[in-house]
């Protein structure tokens, strides 16, 4: 099998399990070099894979030949001037999320990538784990009956007290909403389908935040983004949830998604990790548990990397295209324009589920 050869923009806190599963799990992925504005990183990089190439720029990248594949891993606010100059030089490109900081930003992304006949996926591709596929099934065969509704939540006191370098999470593209919503979106429209509106509310709830981890400790960020975010979606298929999502609150339980059906609710795991513990509680008021029938239960980031070159290869769709990627970051977007109006947000996107992932992609090694 002819490989797709990759290179990687940006090398931060996430870059190691993408490189880990690259190099030992998705092997049909050539790797072929890194480039990070810290060159640090890209140097640890090689450090612990030797044949990686540094790139001095992110356009020694593009103008290679070799690379079919962009990687971007940047940071948010970056994603959308290093995915534009790898369309533009012809790459496909594969980002994490969100798709672009703007909507304005990502509708031009996907016009690009249209226009020169390239792929564009993108993160999360937690969706793809064995959690939300087995999810996924169970509501497809109408386990819990007709989907009515659903409720999601992602509540914590934000990252400044673990993460190396925070402040971006408080800047424009970051907060809550725009970093933790895609994986609890993206779940859901895996779940249920297309988004046709939403409202919500917003606010910043401090001014400021302090960092207490070790590497920048005491340093004060200035917010500029909402972190208290509560929307509510209207699906296509006319079921109703709730969104909520914060950097400001201390709480126990930090992940959560339900989904309500008119023979019972299932308790779906965090879409923040590929795995996790499935419950039914059905129309006998029992609770049950649920056992994972697919494979990608351990941390495998990458997962939509491997699916996207895989379609390069034999012209097929991406599960983690871009259709998904900008319908998600549209209504990421719409709940702080309806805090802002005081109304509904009508979706204009388009959004069909791919198909479900096949049980035993990893023990096969092929994903189509």
């Amino acid at each position: 099998m002819e490989k797709v050869r990759a290179a990687m923009i940006g090398v931060g806190n996430i870059s190691g399990i993408y490189l880990k599963n690259i190099h030992e799990r998705f092997t049909d992925i050539e790797l072929v070099g890194v480039c990070d504005l810290v060159r640090e990183k890209a140097e640890n990089a090689k450090e612990k894979y030797p044949h990686l190439k540094i790139y001095d720029s992110m356009y020694d990248a593009f103008r290679d030949d070799t690379i079919d594949v962009i990687l971007n891993i940047t940071r948010p606010n970056d994603h959308y001037e290093v995915s534009m100059e790898a369309l533009k030089h012809g790459k496909h490109v594969y980002s994490e999320k969100p798709l672009a900081s703007t909507l304005d930003k990502g509708i031009e992304l996907v016009k690009e990538a249209e226009k020169r006949n390239l792929y564009l996926g993108g993160a999360p591709d937690t969706f793809m784990g064995a959690g939300i596929q087995t999810c996924r099934k169970l509501i497809d065969e109408g386990t819990i009956g007709r989907v009515i509704g659903a409720n999601a939540h992602m509540i914590g006191h934000g990252p400044e007290s673990w993460h190396p370098d925070p402040e971006f999470f408080y800047k424009h593209g970051g907060g809550p909403i725009m970093d933790m919503g895609p994986y609890y979106i993206t779940a859901l429209v895996n779940l249920m389908g297309r988004v046709e509106e939403v409202c919500g509310m917003a606010k910043a709830s401090f001014e400021t935040r302090t960092i207490t981890a070790k590497e920048h400790y005491g340093e004060e960020i200035e917010v500029e983004v909402p972190t208290y975010v509560d929307g509510t979606l209207r699906f296509e298929s006319g079921a109703v949830a709730h969104m909520f999502a914060t950097f400001d609150v201390y709480y126990p339980h930090a992940a959560m998604i339900e989904i309500y059906g008119s023979e019972g609710t299932l308790y779906v795991p965090d879409p923040n990790w590929f795995g996790g513990e499935i419950r039914l509680f059905d129309s006998n008021k029992e609770m049950k548990s649920i056992d994972m029938e697919f494979e990608f239960t351990d941390n495998s980031r990458g997962l939509g990397l491997w699916d996207m070159c895989a379609c390069i290869r034999e012209g097929a769709s991406p599960r983690a295209g871009c259709q998904q990627t900008l319908h998600v970051l549209e209504v990421l977007r719409s709940f702080e324009k309806s805090a802002k109006s005081g109304g509904y947000v009508k979706i204009e996107s388009p959004y069909e589920r791919q198909k479900p992932m096949n049980k035993n992609a990893e023990t096969e090694g092929r994903i189509l």
